[in-house]
């Protein structure tokens, strides 16, 4: 099967170089991972069944691709690195008929990059890769609620950081909050819809900043009386503003909490109290922590 990509800065011109064995390489390594920080060379031997010397020469143009790492002399093991596991999931995503082209890189997070990419139709979405642990992988399984075994690694916890973030945007979607529209995820990405709009920590002009809250907090409480799950970690960096109409989407949802964990409260207030004194202080929208609080955990109306 032919796979069509189109230029990504770095990705696309590492994706074209890459043979079926190659790819074979790349997916017997990721499984080896699933039990094994480094996998042994001949366990990819066995589950690619190719000669040696082709696989020899396989892994040393991935690692000189930085796909994977790892070479020893007593023990010649291999891992992928976040760029080798950004291959199989954008492959795996191409090959389902999600996407049929990755643009360039338009974003960086503490815990994700993004990519502008097309689905068919000509559809204009976002693929974004999960990063978690990649910077701060112990603060990480002490933060994350997801982290239950303390022997996740990096990839493992962001996958499961992709697929919480697509079920949560589903969820939410359902329920009539302004979130990303969610298509598809596959291992640690997600694909997302394209939202034409300026993140809020720039600080936008508002014609009606009053309004604009109330899509947050509107949106944070489908997601707490529909959905049942708090974001926990909203800030002015977790929301967008449409340039078309100044609607404000809440992003960035791989964190959140159950409503009945033990720390859904302290972080729904923390949530709830941040994005109010910012629209306070920046906007000089005038509405008490107190009342925004209750009305997001199901109170009555706020006007």
């Amino acid at each position: 099967m032919t796979v069509r990509v189109l230029q990504l800065v770095k990705l696309g011109v590492v994706y074209r170089q890459l043979t079926t064995l190659d790819f074979s390489i790349l997916n017997a390594i990721e499984k080896g991972m699933a039990s094994h920080e480094y996998v042994s060379l001949d366990y990819v031997e066995r589950l690619v069944n190719a000669p040696a010397t082709r696989v020899e020469r396989s892994l040393e143009k991935l690692r000189n691709l930085k796909l994977v790492k790892g070479w020893g002399e007593s023990y010649r093991g291999f891992r992928l690195t976040y760029l080798g596991l950004d291959i199989l999931a954008l492959r795996a995503l191409v090959k389902e008929g999600v996407l049929e082209a990755i643009g360039d890189k338009i974003g960086v997070g503490k815990e994700s990059e993004l990519y502008r990419a097309r689905a068919p139709g000509g559809l204009l979405v976002i693929a974004k890769l999960l990063r978690i642990g990649c910077r701060s992988f112990r603060s990480t399984k002490r933060t994350r609620p997801f982290v239950k075994t303390p022997q996740l690694n990096w990839y493992a916890q962001s996958k499961i950081a992709a697929e919480r973030e697509y079920k949560a945007l589903l969820e939410l979607s359902k329920a009539g909050g302004l979130v990303p529209r969610p298509y598809a995820w596959n291992r640690h990405a997600v694909v997302i819809s394209y939202i034409n709009g300026i993140e809020l920590y720039r600080r936008p002009k508002l014609s009606d900043p009053e309004k604009a809250l109330m899509d947050v907090l509107e949106t944070i409480r489908k997601a707490y009386v529909d959905a049942g799950i708090v974001h926990g970690d909203l800030s002015e960096y977790n929301v967008i503003v449409s340039a078309e109409n100044e609607r404000a989407y809440v992003i960035d949802w791989p964190q959140y909490v159950e409503k009945d964990h033990p720390s859904a409260p302290s972080l729904l207030k923390r949530d709830v109290g941040y994005i109010v004194r910012f629209f306070n202080k920046i906007y000089g929208v005038h509405l008490s922590v107190d009342r925004a609080l209750s009305y997001v955990a199901g109170g009555g109306e706020l006007q």
